[in-house]
């Protein structure tokens, strides 16, 4: 069952500790985004299918990525995207993002989601793993 946009954005904005809606909507954008150019196939649809609407339809209609970001690119390229951000607000912005997604998708879709991706997301979505 997907989050309700409200709860989404209530949750991205308390992590972040964003002072408006609007911060942590522009954050949720971005970082989506960016992340939907990563996950293919079931996966990615799994995890939209657990997004509010808005933000499922971010997923799953990305840019597509010429090559997978390692974690400090996809960190970069935020920063990139977001007006104003330095890397270490860029951080901040996706570890928002990305555990609000990773309380959404629950641990099992999160290990496939993390399959897909590059080592060291584990970290950027809050969940690491054993080493």
């Amino acid at each position: 069952m997907s989050m309700r946009r409200e709860a989404f954005l209530d949750r991205v904005q308390e992590r972040g500790e964003y002072r408006t809606r609007e911060e942590s909507e522009r954050a949720a954008r971005v970082v989506l985004a960016l992340l939907g150019a990563h996950l293919v196939g079931t996966v990615r649809a799994e995890l939209a299918a657990r997004l509010p609407e808005t933000y499922a339809l971010i997923l799953l209609n990305p840019l597509q990525a010429a090559e997978p970001l390692s974690p400090e690119r996809f960190v970069r390229a935020t920063t990139a995207w977001i007006e104003g951000a330095t890397e270490k607000t860029a951080l901040w912005d996706v570890g928002a993002v990305l555990s609000t997604v990773a309380a959404a998708a629950g641990d099992a879709l999160m290990g496939e989601v993390l399959l897909q991706l590059p080592p060291g997301y584990d970290l950027l979505f809050g969940h690491p793993r054993p080493t």
